[in-house]
């Protein structure tokens, strides 16, 4: 007897992954913790994690939303002004370095940079430059605005049970004045590219591990009970700032989110992996959940993606539990801010 004798089904490639039809393929994670029906959950991250949310209200899980949008706002208002994108009002976080940098804010071990971005009468947050589209009235009403959304997360963090986090991106631009990491480079969404301030930087696997530990460190010491749920979005750079191919360099920033991702996972015990991305992103399914762009995933893929995540939890004790079918989500393309790096492609 060897210690493969005893292994499952799922443990081999032949079994677990070339006979079986491709829309077959299952048994992907076994979760470390259970996530109750009454569970508060959090969601963040990259414009993939935009998908998270809306499944876990479908299927009558308690999905946080911190900062629910005012009464009278049209759906598509909403949807522009980044109310109901995410537990917190944050826009896109594509970074370990961004989510670190707003628990850091909302929980007081850092203050924010005083500036904001005027243009065309408005003011704007260089923070979350796309939350709030149209701009503001003043500049005392953008702090304003981020004050109340970092007194959001506070709460939120402080009563949660989960926190799922979906990472997206290792580039970033950094702000050689205060050193604030930037969820866009300025002069894209809003503000004004300045080459002496601003610096493109792609993060290394180091630097992401310290990054994410200091942002679970962050949030765990407000709420000791909290667990983490990391995922890495399957959708690839919009640009890459490298000046490499935008297809090697979105392998280096997917390699590297998801080593970290699997490495933390293996250092704590309250964190955990699913993997999304393997399952949009793995040959063995062909690429069929891409949308012709080979970028924006399909309904389809969504739906996959969605049904392992609530098999998987099922199969978890959590006490008294409502069953409920996996319903598909839509699968209409959620705006991500760097998607406006299209723009800028003269081909």
């Amino acid at each position: 007897m060897n210690p493969y004798a005893s292994l499952p089904p799922r443990s081999f490639w032949r079994s677990a992954v070339a006979d079986p039809d491709m829309l077959a393929i299952g048994d992907l994670w076994k979760p470390k913790f259970a996530i109750g029906q009454d569970d508060p959950v959090l969601t963040a991250g990259s414009c993939f994690a935009r998908h998270i949310g809306r499944a876990l209200l479908e299927q009558g899980m308690n999905w946080r939303d911190s900062e629910p949008a005012p009464p009278g706002l049209t759906e598509d208002e909403r949807q522009a002004r980044g109310y109901g994108a995410f537990s917190f009002r944050t826009g896109n976080i594509y970074t370990a370095a961004t989510l670190a940098q707003w628990l850091s804010w909302a929980h007081g071990e850092s203050t924010p940079p005083a500036e904001v971005w005027h243009e065309d009468a408005r003011w704007y947050d260089p923070y979350r430059p796309s939350v709030e589209p149209g701009g503001y009235d003043s500049a005392e009403a953008v702090t304003a605005a981020r004050e109340a959304t970092l007194a959001a997360m506070r709460g939120a963090v402080a009563d949660a049970s989960c926190l799922i986090f979906t990472l997206g991106l290792t580039e970033a631009w950094l702000d050689r004045a205060d050193g604030t990491v930037h969820p866009v480079c300025p002069g894209t969404v809003r503000g004004t590219f300045d080459a002496e301030r601003y610096v493109f930087h792609n993060f290394t696997f180091d630097e992401v591990h310290r990054d994410l530990t200091a942002a679970i460190a962050t949030a765990r010491a407000a709420n000791p009970d909290l667990r983490v749920l990391l995922t890495v979005s399957p959708v690839p750079l919009t640009a890459t700032a490298t000046g490499g191919h935008a297809l090697a360099a979105t392998t280096y920033s997917k390699s590297v989110l998801r080593a970290v991702a699997g490495q933390l996972a293996l250092e704590h015990d309250y964190i955990d992996y699913f993997p999304s991305y393997e399952i949009i992103t793995g040959f063995p399914f062909k690429g069929v959940f891409f949308e012709p762009n080979l970028r924006t995933v399909t309904p389809e893929g969504v739906d996959f993606v969605m049904r392992q995540f609530f098999g998987a939890l099922a199969q978890v004790p959590a006490g008294k539990r409502q069953e409920r079918r996996a319903e598909p989500t839509s699968g209409e393309e959620f705006l991500c801010d760097d998607a406006v790096l299209d723009y800028y492609n003269p081909f």
